[in-house]
């Protein structure tokens, strides 16, 4: 294994590492932290700090050994965690996250941002301050000074067929181990074959007992397998004081005989000075429900061959519609086996996209997690105690999805901070808590993901969101617009209602950016305000961009998909249903209400259809600009699923057309923009308060 890959796999372990920090941190801070949450956040940062270590990144162990030394106060209880400890150690969480990326990025730290969190970690520690220690960096292993009273360890060390195959040699290990101390090494041959019939000459058939002293715990033991230790299977046992603590779980390599541990040593977990030793834990058979679970989440596969299978499960689809298609061809009896077999296929199609787009699927946690430092980070600015509350966080998304999310959620975020939640003052004059609650939720519903942002603060004044559209020439001043085209002012290029420029808003920009960017991803954005008892924002995204449902139709001579998502319900409508507006316009009359129709034909361009409404179907759909409004097109042919081909690489972007796919009869159909055709529609210009194309014209 290379340096770069080892250093690749040290920043992926430490994305693990600092998710687990920042759950421990937030029970802590919620109060449904124990002990053993307390060990956790202690062991991330440690294990941060050792191998960084080994990487020379000295800005990092700096600050996590400060960090690490507060936190050992606060399990040996010397140091209450009170609130305000607790609000330092999330901020030195987010520290620690921005010196990692530095390192990734291999970019300076911000010593403005490090500097007094790292005071305000050392103020907990009283006049004797944080204990120095001396690093030596060598063969990718942290050396501490010898300890007065040394302890004996008994390490039984046996390589799987995985920790050769990815370079790693257990000489380096051996020679690691030794810089920690006195050590006796012992080889055991017991597992290589008596022939070599059947001999597997990539196995490790070796193992290694090695006797060890020296190390006042077993944290520099550990660090030494740190990289290897799902690759090996490992015991370690304290021959002193049979302590137990965690040990790493065992890899359990497909070995025709694995060695065993000395029947009078048995497997123990080593506890480090500062930690209360727990109760003895039965012991278990080395495949655990632990080591499984492990296993599978140290899984890490490149994601080009992830896109690549997503590609090949594309063409499987589009191959299963050419079939569908030649069969329809050929007219034959629909009692013809070929059609059973057809459906088996389409069902074990559907099966392998799904399974397949659930690799590239992702929790939205890490996300929830950025943004609960971000609503940190923005009370703080503005002087509001607010408290961000999320649920949903194992929801899972297209991992493109989720990082497409990070812009608009941060900007959503500081919007409902600054302008939603009142000040600790007014929230008391107005009969609320002085805390403000920021609600952030994500769920699944009928194929799309659905994220909302809820504050329970004043809600949108509409009289003055109002008002500055017309100050700023985005409506006109007799414009009747109801409260929901008002709300969605907000969206507009370079409106604010921020009254000066500060760090947080202020400039236009934010609300116009999280409307384009969610947009792009194929998804819509709708706003819920009641005055005085808050705002919520609610996303509407797709789970994946690769493959969706659509509905085939045919308009202007041409076949075309409309996504599922964004259609109610089909109308074959009747005269009864129909009310003239205007000279040539019409209005869809249906259960009490009139919806806008809109010629999909006409807003195309392509050459209009001749026969009657009455004689086409309507589309019922609706948009976060238009409430609902009917596409009117010439028939509909089928229900598929279409892999979703971007065109903006050759063609740019193409109003009222989101991409393209291509149909069993190897043709090319273009997939329907909905939100981008309703909201340019000339009929509902009146209308629409967020015109995105000709119609809006803002003056400075």
């Amino acid at each position: 294994m290379t340096d770069g890959s080892i250093l690749d796999a040290f920043f992926e372990e430490c994305e693990d590492l600092l998710v687990a920090l920042t759950e421990g941190l937030s029970d802590m801070r919620d109060g449904q932290a124990d002990d053993e949450t307390v060990n956790a956040v202690f062991r991330a940062v440690h294990s941060i700090k050792g191998a960084a270590g080994a990487f020379s990144l000295e800005d990092l162990v700096g600050f996590a050994h400060t960090f690490e030394t507060v936190l050992d106060e606060v399990r040996g209880g010397r140091l209450d965690a009170d609130e305000n400890l607790l609000r330092v150690l999330q901020r030195a969480g987010d520290v620690l996250s921005d010196l990692v990326d530095a390192a990734r990025n291999d970019t300076p730290a911000d010593q403005d941002q490090v500097a007094p969190v790292l005071d305000d970690l050392k103020s907990f520690l009283g006049d004797e301050g944080v204990v120095e220690e001396e690093f030596v960096f060598e063969a990718l292993t942290l050396s501490f000074d010898e300890p007065a009273a040394p302890n004996r360890y008994h390490v039984t060390f046996s390589p799987g067929k995985e920790f050769y195959a990815t370079g790693n040699d257990p000489l380096l290990i051996i020679r690691a181990l030794q810089e920690l101390g006195n050590t006796t090494v012992e080889i055991d041959t017991s597992g290589i074959p008596d022939t070599f019939e059947g001999y597997d000459w990539a196995s490790g058939y070796l193992s290694w007992k090695i006797d060890l002293e020296g190390p006042q715990n077993d944290l520099p033991i550990l660090e030494v397998f740190q990289f290897v230790e799902d690759l090996c299977d490992l015991k370690v046992s304290n021959i002193e004081t049979d302590d137990p603590a965690d040990i790493p779980v065992p890899f359990i390599a497909d070995e025709p005989e694995q060695v065993e541990p000395s029947d009078t040593v048995a497997p123990i977990e080593i506890a480090s000075e500062a930690t209360t030793p727990e109760p003895p834990k039965p012991q278990k058979k080395p495949t655990t429900e632990k080591q499984a679970k492990r296993s599978n989440a140290t899984l890490r596969v490149d994601p080009e061959r992830v896109d690549r299978l997503i590609n090949a499960v594309g063409e499987l689809i589009i191959n299963q519609s050419v079939i569908s298609q030649r069969l329809e061809e050929a007219a034959l009896p629909n009692s013809s086996d070929l059609f059973a077999d057809l459906d088996d296929y389409k069902l074990l199609a559907r099966e392998i996209q799904e399974g397949v787009m659930a690799i590239r699927a992702q929790p939205v946690k890490p996300l929830f997690q950025r943004m609960m430092r971000i609503a940190r980070e923005a009370a703080d600015a503005t002087s509001k105690d607010v408290t961000l509350l999320t649920e949903g966080e194992g929801t899972e998304v297209d991992k493109i999805v989720v990082e497409r999310l990070a812009d608009p959620l941060t900007h959503m975020i500081r919007n409902a901070i600054d302008h939603g939640i009142e000040t600790p003052d007014d929230r008391e004059a107005a009969g609320k808590k002085r805390d403000g609650v920021l609600r952030l939720t994500a769920s699944q519903r009928s194929g799309s993901i659905v994220i909302e942002i809820i504050d329970d603060g004043a809600g949108l004044n509409r009289p003055r969101i109002k008002e500055i559209a017309i100050e700023k020439g985005v409506i006109a001043p007799d414009a009747q617009l109801s409260d929901q085209e008002i709300d969605h002012l907000l969206f507009a290029p370079g409106f604010s209602t921020a009254k000066e420029v500060t760090n947080l808003s202020g400039r236009g920009v934010g609300m116009d950016v999280v409307k384009t960017a969610i947009t792009a991803l194929g998804g819509r954005i709708a706003i819920s305000s009641v005055r005085g008892e808050g705002t919520t924002f609610s996303i509407t995204l797709p789970l994946t961009l690769a493959v969706m449902d659509g509905m085939i139709i045919f308009v202007g001579g041409q076949t075309m998909v409309v996504p599922i998502t964004s259609i109610l319900e089909t109308i074959r409508p009747t005269d009864a249903d129909l009310s003239p507006i205007g000279l040539s316009s019409h209005l869809l009359r249906i259960r009490g209400d009139y919806v806008p129709i809109i010629d999909l034909a006409d807003r195309l361009g392509t050459p209009p259809c001749k026969k009657a409404l009455t004689d086409r179907v309507l589309l019922l759909i609706q948009t976060e600009t238009v409430a609902q409004c009917a596409l009117v097109v010439d028939d509909i042919f089928d229900q598929r699923q279409v892999v979703v081909k971007s065109m903006q690489g050759n063609y740019g972007e193409i109003a009222g057309i989101s991409g393209a796919t291509i149909l069993g009869d190897g043709k090319i159909a273009l997939i329907i923009d909905p939100e981008a055709i309703a909201a340019s529609a000339p009929s509902l210009q009146g209308q629409n308060a967020m015109q995105q194309e000709d119609p809006i014209h803002v003056t400075s």
